[in-house]
């Protein structure tokens, strides 16, 4: 595939994704009737429902990132020449961005509309580098052991995640970006963005290397 496709994939993919997060938080919020569990439920299903989507019809394109932490492992692993890991993590910011403007229309909700969710704390940032390290290496070790599943392992282990996590499992610095766009369910406050992307992007480095010596058979007699 051209890298202009591989792009485009990694765009529409995010930007896919990120509808579907901010516009069935809004709708679950709105369904609900203040039940925060029943919200939270209505925002993880199709979370983890169109994840499994998106990777399998995106991951024979441009390997279905949709996140630069995702991209960074597979950068570390020399899988993507550093040029196109930079040029993938742009088109994914963006098309997260774009995504979290669409469901604002789609909901008539404010364009711009920052949020004022606080998620920090040690807690939280526990939880995402949790979240964060266990995607990682659910990826990687999926694509050793068996890679036609993927899509399902990973949209599997965020829907669990979601609930399993104090943070309810951003795992993602383009998804934590944008959602910082968005006043709803989904938000978090911007001032909190950073704090979640260095966790992030730590476990993703340590993911890699954690799991790429757990996976090596190299040196098995």
């Amino acid at each position: 595939m051209t890298l202009e496709r591989r792009l485009m994939a990694e765009w529409l993919g995010t930007f896919s994704l990120l509808a579907t997060v901010i516009g069935s938080g809004i709708m679950a919020e709105r369904l609900a009737d203040g039940n925060i569990a029943i919200a939270l439920l209505g925002n993880t299903i199709p979370t983890g429902a169109i994840l499994v989507v998106l990777i399998t019809i995106f991951g024979p394109i441009s390997g279905a990132h949709f996140n630069p932490a995702v991209t960074l492992s597979f950068a570390m692993r020399r899988e993507i020449a550093k040029r196109d890991a930079a040029l993938y993590v742009l088109a994914q910011i963006f098309g997260g961005i774009i995504g979290v403007l669409a469901a604002h229309v789609m909901f008539e909700h404010p364009l711009i509309d920052p949020s004022a969710t606080v998620r920090s704390g040690i807690g939280q940032w526990a939880g995402e580098f949790v979240a964060t390290f266990g995607l990682v290496g659910t990826i990687l070790a999926c694509i050793k052991a068996r890679p036609t599943a993927v899509p399902m392992a990973v949209g599997l282990y965020i829907t669990a995640a979601y609930w399993f996590t104090s943070s309810t499992s951003f795992a993602n610095p383009a998804v934590t970006i944008a959602r910082g766009f968005s006043d709803t369910f989904a938000g978090i406050a911007p001032v909190d963005v950073a704090a979640f992307i260095a966790v992030q992007l730590v476990a993703a480095v340590l993911a890699t290397l954690f799991f790429g010596w757990l996976l090596d058979t190299s040196d098995d007699g």
